[in-house]
């Protein structure tokens, strides 16, 4: 027999298959049954040791360029260099391995959601004992508080429920039956008839046969998909990397160059040697990765404030990549409590009851045919029970002062083959009964309209079909009938009455549809998703219909969209699949695998995805998304070790807020590597076109280091606090295998290293017409004062600096300030001359200096209206 079968077969089947009665194994077929499928545990995976976590960071190409500009630093006399390099490739480690290490957490979060013991039949008698001596074949006894030890078919059920929100993701607890399912493929959500391993009983008690123990159950399955599943690399990382290659092959070039250029020209070997490795040093922005860190630190502050805890840094600027959000529906999209939204009653559907009439006895029978219990105020139940409880008591019916006018004398509990539940209650002429259930089990009981003439003939047809339209707008609904009797049936002094004396010629009451409605802030938050380009998508383990009606109502789906059911997506293979997602917006009833299969074929297709979940079937689909977003109240620990970011709220509108700030947190680094590359290409053009101009060699390589450090450092730092630009959610997302260096940034850093290179130059050349012994000085000035204002420049992408404001970003203008004061105390500090060879610039000469380097902000801003108006860069431009 198939594993996947179960619950297809017959509960003796499936005893007869595994050799075994209702009163379970003795201990010598234990035994050995023990040797054959192992102990009844998650295998335990020896974890690796913090220092190679560690140690396996350093295979980043980036970090050993890095390391190797930390070298060349330390020999040319920089310790200070070296150290913040050696230092920022630390962090940079640290945090590498604290992810690698969440994964293994992941898995061990998961083996401690098993049940600590169980309660077995053997040989006849009952025993508890640990869970992980379960063998497929024991009978297990479950009760209300237990966890279930392993996958069970069951044998026996007395109104049994079980809570599989853990596994499943759906919050309402799903009642047990133990007849054969007929149907196939079923997910474990539609599996009625078995009980799996780590879900908790609610309510009842029951009996059942292992099936599946340790890997072979759904929760092996999951931890297997966990293991096995590698952590996604985010945008940023991978153009990184690209960018690292690049530069470092650029860099070796470039020193080439200019090596060769001054020997050619007669400089000493050493100078040029030492010029060409401080070019290297200085090329190379080794206060990226400290620029980076501290803007994803920053963004995870603030989206804390926004209810958004950042579990893996990286995450933080991967939001800003997102082209689909893939969203759970319960807890997520809706408010993860089931409300009644809607009545039918008198011919006609109403949005309240009405106090007498058929509102007011369907009203009644809403407060008094359900199990809600209130200790101290509070209500407590079972989720589709309490809603109709609430709904009967903001309307006026409260269950307490009713049940003291009409006593309780009997109840026929719900069972699934009737798919109704009776109460009984005493009044002055005799008894009323009201009856819910499933309307196709309730309707065709009722003979009758409540208030209507004896011999109206009830319309069955006209109400299954309003019943089936509230159920295709996504309701669940329920019938309410009533019937009234002269005298308690003779059995219920002993038991309760039978449900074919009791459950027939009925009055109809009406219909009452109930629904988890959405959350009020979720549409606008889909817009804005739509807005920005990015895909909202619903991944669900509810009923297609009701996901579906959800998906329209939030704006997710249209009208003509249809919903994919896991049965449905069973049958595609990966090229349908890929298929399937370019336009299906609805999938519902998925397993943990189909889950998977969505989103790698999405990002087959180029999509960068965020995955939500809260429960262990989402945990391997959290970590194969782009970004894993657990939900925080009611999360899992499984899930929440697997994801990269924590919603603490719940709330789809906070992811929302959140690629906002993922997007601004690019920009900001973006930026930064715009204004430092521009720099260095200054310095490099600079040094290349200098002697080729019959110049000398303009600067020293103390001089290069210097403008290195001060204008790479607190400026750059700088940039991760300017806020986001206007706009930044009305375009669509950039694309995860863009160049880094697209929509001209790459035009841009060659034509503004020029301009610098050309000023700083024609400084030098006017300098030294005038036979100014300062010279040097003069270009080391321009060179570095023109990156201050380049800097101040290209704080925006295309908006001016006077649109955004100056002080706007403060800390930028505190580090462009400090930066010039000490460009000062270079040029003017005695003691520091004869540190950095510089002489002292007359205040004409200086006035000079600081008038062409200020052109650079001319230029920029020439450079941004013409981008503004579409005369240059209108395409997604690379090298």
């Amino acid at each position: 027999m198939a594993e996947d079968c179960w619950y297809n077969s017959e509960a003796t089947a499936a005893l007869a298959h595994f050799q075994v009665s209702e009163q379970g194994l003795d201990e010598p077929e234990v035994q050995r049954r023990l040797q054959q499928y192992g102990p009844n545990a998650l295998p335990v995976r020896p974890r690796r040791h913090w220092l190679f976590l560690f140690l396996n960071q350093f295979r980043d190409f980036m970090i050993m360029v890095l390391l190797a500009a930390a070298a060349v630093s330390g020999v040319i006399g920089d310790p200070e260099d070296t150290i913040a390099i050696l230092v920022i490739v630390v962090l940079n480690a640290v945090v590498g391995a604290v992810q690698e290490r969440r994964a293994e957490n992941a898995i061990a979060a998961l083996q401690q959601m098993a049940a600590p013991s169980a309660r077995v039949l053997r040989g006849g008698e009952a025993a508890t004992l640990e869970a992980s001596a379960l063998v497929p074949g024991d009978v297990v006894l479950l009760e209300a508080g237990a966890v279930v030890p392993a996958d069970l078919r069951l044998l026996a059920v007395s109104e049994l429920l079980c809570d599989e929100s853990a596994l499943t993701g759906e919050s309402v607890s799903v009642r047990k039956q133990t007849d054969a399912l007929a149907e196939t493929g079923l997910s474990p959500a539609d599996q009625a008839n078995m009980a799996f391993r780590g879900t908790l009983v609610t309510q009842g008690s029951a009996s059942g046969l292992v099936v599946a123990t340790g890997m072979a159950t759904e929760m092996g399955r999951i931890a297997e998909l966990l293991s096995t599943e590698p952590n996604a690399r985010t945008p940023l990382q991978q153009r990184l990397t690209r960018f690292g290659r690049y530069l470092a092959l650029a860099v070796l070039a470039i020193c080439a160059i200019v090596f060769t250029a001054g020997l050619l020209q007669g400089q000493p070997t050493l100078l040029m040697f030492l010029t060409a490795v401080s070019l290297a040093v200085a090329a190379i922005p080794e206060a990226m990765p400290a620029v980076i860190t501290v803007s994803l630190a920053l963004g995870a502050r603030k989206l804390t404030r926004h209810s958004a805890l950042i579990r893996n840094l990286p995450a933080v600027e991967t939001l800003g990549s997102v082209t689909c959000i893939c969203a759970d529906k319960t807890g997520t999209l809706t408010c993860n409590r089931m409300t009644v939204e809607a009545f039918y009653y008198a011919g006609q559907r109403q949005a309240a009851l009405q106090q007498d009439g058929p509102g007011g006895e369907l009203g009644m029978a809403m407060a008094l045919n359900n199990d809600v219990i209130v200790e101290s105020g509070e209500a407590a139940g079972e989720a589709t029970e309490l809603a109709l409880y609430l709904a009967a008591e903001q309307a006026g019916f409260a269950k307490r002062e009713l049940s003291q006018s009409l006593p309780l004398s009997a109840a026929i509990p719900f069972d699934s083959d009737r798919k109704r539940m009776s109460t009984l209650h005493q009044t002055g002429n005799g008894v009323v009964v009201y009856v819910k259930g499933a309307p196709e089990q309730v309707i065709p009981a009722c003979q009758r309209l409540y208030c209507s003439a004896q011999q109206s003939a009830i319309d069955a047809g006209a109400l299954l079909a309003e019943a089936e339209s509230l159920a295709g707008d996504g309701y669940r609904v329920l019938a309410f009938a009533r019937r009234t009797l002269d005298a308690l049936p003779a059995a219920s002094a002993a038991a309760a009455p039978a449900a074919a004396d009791v459950e027939q010629q009925l009055e109809f009451l009406g219909l009452v549809a109930l629904i988890d409605p959405p959350r009020e802030e979720v549409p606008q938050a889909v817009q804005a998703c739509l807005d920005a380009g990015i895909k909202p998508m619903m991944i669900t383990g509810d009923h297609p219909g009701t996901a579906l009606a959800i998906a329209r109502r939030l704006g997710i789906a249209d009208a003509d969209t249809a919903a994919l059911s896991g049965e449905q997506l069973a049958a595609l293979d990966d090229t349908q699949l890929q298929q399937a997602v370019s336009t299906c917006r609805v999938f519902a009833r998925v397993t943990p695998e189909q889950k998977l299969r969505i989103v790698a074929a999405l990002q087959q297709r180029g999509e960068f995805v965020a995955m939500t979940g809260d429960g262990v079937n989402d945990a391997p689909a959290l970590k194969r998304a782009n970004i894993g977003i657990a939900m925080g109240q009611k999360c899992t620990d499984v899930a929440r070790e697997a994801a990269d970011m924590v919603l603490l709220d719940d709330n789809f509108a906070t992811i929302v807020s959140a690629v906002r700030e993922g997007r601004s947190i690019f920009d900001n680094i973006r930026k930064f590597i715009k204004d430092t590359m521009s720099s260095n290409s200054g310095e490099i053009w600079t040094l290349l076109l200098a002697p080729f101009l019959g110049l000398p060699v303009p600067l020293l390589p103390i001089h290069i280091l210097w403008i290195n450090l001060v204008t790479d450092g607190l400026p750059g730092l700088a940039f991760s606090a300017e806020p986001a630009e206007p706009g930044i959610m009305t375009r669509p997302p950039r694309p995860p295998q863009e160049n880094i260096f697209a929509h001209g940034m790459w035009q841009h850093i060659i034509w503004v290293g020029l301009y610098i290179a050309g000023i700083s130059i024609a400084a030098m050349a006017w300098a030294m017409s005038r036979d100014a012994a300062y010279w040097q000085t003069v270009v080391f000035t321009v060179l570095t004062v023109s990156q201050l204002f380049h800097s101040m420049a290209v704080r925006a992408e295309t908006a001016s600096l006077l649109r955004i404001g100056v002080f706007t970003n403060v800390p930028m203008l505190l580090a462009v300030t400090i930066t010039l004061l000490l460009q000062m105390a270079v040029i003017y500090l005695p003691a520091l001359n004869e540190v950095f060879h510089t002489q002292p610039l007359p205040a004409f000469d200086l006035a000079v200096c600081l008038a062409l380097s200020s052109t650079v902000l001319l230029v920029v801003e020439v450079e941004k209206w013409m981008v503004r108006r579409g005369f240059i860069y209108q395409q997604q431009d690379t090298p």
